[in-house]
């Protein structure tokens, strides 16, 4: 056996694989890039992929053991995935940690943000929606009010996914198609 193999750490299950491809999946969906106007560009795919994580996540976080660590498995594979599509899109190696880093701190800032906005009215999870999802939006009529209408909906529909569907992968989107 090589020394290497020693100290690589393995990578995610394959439960945590089947959750990502979920959230990018259901992040893909042509009706945020039409009916809500969410900018169809790397920044707009980046904020719907970090969105649905962040309903996935809020939901395993802190529940038992085991959903704490499938949310950390989780993570790790998302920003490892970015990792990879930031090299695939050519930027050189000196600059892909930077930016990864950069993506990790607003991820945990639309936490906050869109944690803020669920705990309080509707106004406020559009204002987060706002400077968040539709910040490099050009001008036009994004439906934010039906954005956050969508996040709620969603933060309900994980509400009422058993934990242990959840942690297999074995769950959907309300209304995914």
């Amino acid at each position: 056996m090589p020394l290497s193999t020693l100290f690589r750490k393995a990578g995610p299950p394959e439960n945590i694989h089947e959750i990502y491809r979920i959230i990018v999946d259901q992040a893909r969906q042509p009706r945020f890039y039409t009916d809500f106007g969410v900018p169809d560009t790397v920044d707009g795919r980046f904020e719907m992929v970090t969105l649905h994580a962040f309903l996935v996540l809020r939901r395993l976080k802190g529940a038992t053991e085991s959903s704490t660590n499938a949310a950390q498995d989780l993570f790790d594979l998302m920003f490892e995935d970015m990792d990879v599509s930031l090299r695939e899109m050519g930027a050189g190696d000196m600059g892909v940690g930077k930016r990864v880093k950069a993506m990790v701190q607003a991820f945990y800032g639309r936490i906050a943000s869109y944690e803020a906005g669920l705990a309080e009215d509707q106004d406020a999870l559009e204002a987060a929606l706002t400077r968040n999802v539709y910040a490099t939006a050009e001008a036009g009529h994004p439906d934010v009010a039906g954005l956050a209408s969508y996040v709620r909906l969603q933060t309900v529909h994980m509400a009422k996914v058993d934990l242990a569907d959840l942690e297999n992968g074995k769950f959907g989107f309300e209304g995914a198609e």
